[in-house]
């Protein structure tokens, strides 16, 4: 017996595949290794909308321990930064005290539809915290109340692997 499946079946089972994939898609790192203590340009890729609704608004929630952090503006989008005051300053490396860190950045704006992505970048320094992985938690909005919040964070000395809203994690390898 020859079984044998049709052209329209094939394109419908890749459409199909390719639906469910992006519906699990989420946020990720282009670049998810970096040198502890340099600086790094975090691309954040938001791979589409929110169950058929453009994505309007994101939000990263910076880590403590980042400092110099320097969002890139978006055509189309409004950029806003969340500043907190530290209780100890830090030292800035040119002699002088950090006394805020910002704490969130987002863009509001676009609209992403539904089919497309985008990218916001943000430069940091990073922690000199070698063999440890910084984790952000990205919260996607969309018009009429979608949201998508890609914040959970695996226990410590556990994978990322397997959580259903991820946060987007950079893993800090030691200086050679």
């Amino acid at each position: 017996m020859q079984f044998r499946i049709s052209p329209a079946a094939i394109i419908a089972a890749t459409i199909a595949t390719g639906l469910s994939f992006s519906a699990s898609a989420h946020v990720t790192l282009e670049i998810s290794e970096a040198i502890t203590g340099s600086y790094y340009k975090a691309t954040f890729t938001v791979p589409h909308g929110c169950d058929g609704a453009p994505t309007t608004k994101v939000r990263v929630q910076i880590p403590d321990g980042l400092t110099s952090i320097k969002p890139q503006p978006r055509s189309g989008w409004k950029l806003a930064v969340t500043k907190e005051k530290l209780a100890k300053p830090l030292d800035n490396g040119h002699g002088g005290k950090i006394t805020e860190a910002i704490r969130e950045v987002s863009w509001t704006g676009g609209p992403l539809p539904e089919d497309q992505f985008e990218e916001f970048k943000i430069q940091m320094k990073l922690p000199d915290a070698p063999n440890t992985t910084v984790y952000f938690p990205v919260v996607q909005e969309c018009p009429k109340g979608g949201i998508n919040r890609w914040i959970e964070i695996p226990e410590a000395g556990k994978s990322s692997q397997g959580l259903k809203l991820p946060a987007p994690g950079l893993k800090l390898k030691p200086k050679s």
